[in-house]
């Protein structure tokens, strides 16, 4: 009696809540209620990303009697090839297990006819499915979800915990492994992600798209990058990325690479060396300098270096000016080597270069710009005019930029606000923002900048009845043996042209690069490739961001006008 005494407190007192917790844990089911990810929208409230309900198809191999029998059946209607159907029989032959996907997302088509065969062991599951709307525009910026629907690029991975909310759970009295009916409660409520809406414009988005992969197409080109950004705001209204494939064809890229890949940016740099030269008070544009054909930097010491110009001609008396406008190399090394290298270095920095802008997008660059005390010999010059060090497009687009916004520089936005699950409209917070140069210096740099696209080397950006402000650039890439030639002697481009408009008073920056264009094309230039498609995507800009010219704004004057 006293055995059975001690026992009853033992079981009933002592281990009472456990074994009771124990109880509990038997006969009661927990599942998972997934909570509905947020949608992504454009600026104006276009869905780019929705979560739709689709059929997954798994198995029970532990129901299965025949795994290859079954195997082949559904490879017929599933579309499955011989390698594939091997490994699936594989996978329903293993009785260890009571749950594997045969394929995830079917067709609702498909899955009602592989269901409707009732075969042994095999059924259906109803999953959230993401979706890209209008067949994956500007997917480079939207990014991708893994079948479990969990952020892995873009948006989707920089802002997953935001969008994909809080998953719930409820809990179920089972007998036998069963559910019992009327015992199921929801003990924890799902609660739905947040809705983005982002900056870019989807009906520009896509025209920005079409353009820039007609011209990788025309020139034979490697690829290219364009971004329109609004001059005030930072805001980046369309952003594109074109590559050739391994079988050769130019395609619109998952990747965005204008935020991921740099480049040394060439000429367009001389708007910041000028500009640094101007704000620094070191010249003024009427400034005349004797610019000659070829310049030997640190002449006779162990640095020495032959600079030639981006043009032929004789000992020139330049002003600076003409050095801007007509892109001198060393009429711009010339003039902005008075700064001084870490007084410059002060200028690259504050433009945004040598570091990750507040946007943080996943993988983004933070380019190179070394410590002027690291500069060696001719690269105190060769910066000068865009060699020795390297930006992304959107670094490049937003230091221009900068000019554009009268010597501010805003920090580049791709998410405009978030909704809560009540539908309330959060606006993001605006981007960090600080002063370059000074207002004047800004509004110099435009007037030249105009006068490039007017009289200079910027000619085919121009855009009839309206001003535009702009800057050429080519540079050459950098080939594996780590000089600018390849083994055969050949160089491969890198082409732009960034500018903005109207010229006076800017709405609108757009930057268009070139990677690589057929060398021994004469359209392998700022100029020549990525000009031109700056005037067709900034009359696309015109018309779908209603920009009208100031009063007397009528663009460049006819020739003999």
């Amino acid at each position: 009696m006293g055995v059975l005494v001690v026992r009853s407190f033992w079981v009933q007192v002592a281990r009472g809540a456990g074994l009771r917790e124990d109880g509990v844990q038997q006969r009661q089911r927990f599942t998972l209620i997934p909570a509905a990810r947020g949608t992504i929208f454009d600026r104006d409230g276009n869905e780019m990303a929705i979560t739709v309900p689709s059929t997954s198809i798994y198995a029970n191999p532990q129901s299965i009697i025949d795994p290859a029998a079954t195997a082949h059946v559904l490879a017929q209607l599933l579309g499955i090839d011989s390698l594939s159907e091997a490994d699936l029989v594989t996978k329903l032959a293993d009785q260890s297990t009571t749950f594997v996907y045969v394929e995830r997302f079917v067709d609702e088509n498909v899955a009602e006819a592989v269901l409707s065969l009732n075969l042994a062991g095999i059924f259906g599951l109803v999953e959230p499915e993401r979706i890209e709307v209008a067949g994956g525009l500007a997917r480079n910026v939207v990014g991708r979800t893994d079948p479990f629907g969990v952020g892995t690029s873009g948006v989707e991975l920089q802002y997953d915990k935001m969008l994909r909310g809080h998953d719930g759970e409820m809990v179920s009295e089972a007998s036998k492994g069963r559910s019992l009916p009327g015992t199921t409660k929801i003990v924890d409520d799902p609660r739905p992600g947040m809705d983005l809406v982002l900056t870019i414009d989807r009906s520009l988005q896509y025209q920005v798209e079409r353009i820039l992969l007609a011209r990788v197409e025309e020139l034979v080109a490697k690829g290219g990058n364009a971004i329109v950004m609004d001059t005030s705001t930072g805001e980046i209204l369309a952003i594109v990325s074109v590559r050739r494939n391994a079988e050769g064809i130019a395609e619109i890229t998952a990747g965005n690479m204008a935020v991921v890949e740099a480049h040394e940016p060439g000429s367009v740099a001389k708007v910041f060396s000028v500009a640094a030269t101007l704000d620094s008070g070191v010249a003024t544009t009427d400034r005349v300098y004797d610019v000659p054909d070829v310049y030997v930097f640190d002449e006779g010491q162990e640095f020495e270096k032959t600079i030639k110009d981006a043009f032929p001609h004789d000992l020139e008396l330049m002003s600076l000016r003409d050095i801007f406008v007509r892109s001198s190399n060393i009429g711009t090394l010339m003039a902005a080597g008075e700064v001084g290298s870490p007084r410059l270095h002060e200028y690259l920095e504050s433009f945004g270069f040598g570091k990750q802008s507040s946007l943080r997008f996943p993988g983004e660059t933070a380019g190179m710009l070394k410590q002027p005390e690291n500069w060696r010999g001719s690269e105190n010059a060769t910066i000068t005019y865009g060699y020795g060090f390297s930006s992304s497009a959107l670094q490049l687009i937003s230091a221009v930029n900068a000019i554009a916004n009268d010597g501010v520089y805003v920090s580049p936005r791709m998410v405009r606000a978030t909704i809560d699950e009540k539908g309330s409209l959060w606006e993001s917070p605006a981007g960090n923002s600080h002063r370059v140069v000074s207002e004047a210096t800004a509004t110099t740099m435009q007037a030249l900048m105009a006068s490039v696209v007017c009289e200079g080397t910027g000619t085919r950006a121009r855009v009839d009845g309206i001003s535009v402000a702009g800057k050429t650039g080519t540079g050459y890439k950098v080939q594996e043996n780590g000089t600018y030639e390849k083994e055969d002697g050949s160089r491969a481009y890198f082409a732009t042209f960034v500018g903005f408009l109207p010229a006076n008073d800017p709405r609108v920056s757009i930057l268009v690069s070139i990677d690589e264009p057929n060398p021994s094309s004469r359209d392998r230039f700022g100029g020549t490739a990525a000009a031109p498609v700056f005037a067709k995507i900034a009359t696309v800009a015109i018309h779908e961001r209603s920009i009208e010219p100031p009063t007397n704004d009528a663009g460049c004057p006819a020739v003999g006008g």
